[in-house]
């Protein structure tokens, strides 16, 4: 029998775990089945033009396929790449200082009433030139490359006036084009109400509505529009009518939902038909719910919670049980959660919300990819999607959040090409 051509074939992984969509439609995976992982064992992988081909036998690939690259496994695993929703990718500079004023005993509302936190940054960036956010920023991706991450959500959110928003976006655009790491790009001028406004929101909230929506539209520099909804900030009547004009202006939406307080941000997110809402520490049931009802994904950021040493985490296992789908992410930013790495929210998951190692999994991949409007094309090993795989050197995929402060990745591939090879 004549073989099939093809330009990749990764052979002998003692397990290639797929991660199918939902066996109703495509979708992101609810409930049990975000247990149902869909491993094949003695695997093989085929690849042609970036798109997975085959999946199977080790013996069978062999049999039935020639490859211009071939990739022995060598009894490692296969998962797709994971898979990042919620990033504050551009910054100019750290906030180590804060770490230390926590641990101290100072609260993060307490050091943002003092000038810290997210209007530090936004200084700093304002006085930043472009070429040194890019410079940063690029190092971040690849740093979230080499621990397995090949598609992001990637904010602005640190400009706050029209230049600074414009600027951030400009970089996260280039660098979309520029490296492997896929970028959905996200609008975040609600991400607090600026020093020069301070004392007048209602006029932010106009800026935003008049004239920062619609000038971002109009040079399509962003996919989706987010906010910080939250108590004393941007409030759910700010919220609704923010979101309301970005959808109208044809964003997708996201909104930073019930992380401090519980003020009806998650139900928002179902009534305007957000794709996630994030944080959610502080959701009620009502908002679980709603939520549900909506297809809303719950993109959960144990980092954040962790890194600021809060005890309430996001009720996980609540929302499983009740059907909603979760993602993971890391809140990448330099003041509240300072990482780049997928391996160890997992763990944080695991440990901290009593997620499974294979919900954590599906969370970090199939429904982070629907999270970012990646569904059909990333987040599994499944026929037609993109190869974006990484290949573990562990014995089982229960070894990524178990085996913890260390990065396990032997290798990365992105639409078929390696990124990282050793």
């Amino acid at each position: 029998m004549k073989k099939i051509n093809i330009d990749l074939l990764l052979t002998n992984a003692s397990q290639v775990v797929t991660i199918v969509p939902s066996m109703a439609q495509n979708a992101p995976r609810r409930g049990v089945e975000m247990s149902e992982l869909n491993i094949i064992e003695n695997a093989a992988v085929a690849v042609k033009k970036g798109m997975i081909v085959w999946t199977g036998s080790s013996a069978e690939a062999k049999r039935n396929f020639s490859a211009k690259k071939n990739y022995d496994c060598k009894g490692r695993i296969v998962t797709p790449g994971l898979v990042d929703p919620h990033t504050h990718l551009i910054f100019p500079a750290t906030r180590e200082e804060e770490f230390e004023l926590r641990i101290k005993g100072a609260t993060y509302l307490e050091i943002a009433a003092k000038g810290g936190g997210i209007k530090a940054t936004v200084r700093k960036l304002r006085a930043a030139g472009r070429n040194g956010l890019k410079t940063r920023a690029m190092g971040h991706l690849k740093a979230m490359l080499m621990h397995g991450t090949t598609s992001i959500d990637a904010k602005s959110g640190y400009g706050l006036d029209m230049d600074n928003e414009i600027k951030s976006l400009r970089i996260i655009n280039e660098l979309a084009k520029e490296q492997p790491v896929e970028i959905a790009v996200t609008f975040l001028g609600a991400h607090d109400v600026p020093e020069e406004y301070a004392g007048r929101k209602e006029e932010y909230v106009k800026f935003l509505i008049d004239k920062a929506i619609p000038a971002i539209a109009k040079k399509r520099l962003a996919e989706f529009c987010d906010i910080f909804c939250e108590k004393g900030v941007f409030e759910i009547e700010d919220s609704r009518r923010i979101l309301t004009a970005a959808k109208q202006a044809g964003f997708k939406l996201k909104l930073h939902a019930e992380e401090f307080a519980q003020i009806g941000g998650a139900e928002l997110a179902a009534e305007l038909g957000a794709v996630s809402a994030d944080h959610l520490m502080a959701i009620s049931d009502a908002g679980i719910e709603a939520m549900r009802t909506a297809s809303t994904i719950a993109v959960l950021l144990p980092g954040t919670t962790f890194f600021l040493g809060l005890k309430n985490y996001a009720p996980a296992r609540k929302m499983i049980e009740a059907g909603l789908p979760v993602a993971l992410a890391t809140d990448f930013n330099p003041g509240t959660s300072m990482t780049e790495s997928m391996q160890i929210i997992m763990t944080i998951a695991c440990t901290q919300m009593k997620m499974t190692p294979a919900e954590a999994l599906t969370a970090a991949t199939l429904n982070a990819a629907f999270a970012i409007g990646r569904g059909d094309k990333t987040g599994s090993i499944t026929l037609g999607k993109q190869a974006d795989m990484v290949v573990w050197d562990i014995p089982n995929y229960r070894h990524i959040p178990y085996h913890y402060g260390v990065n396990l990745v032997k290798d990365v591939f992105k639409k078929g090409k390696p990124c990282i090879l050793k």
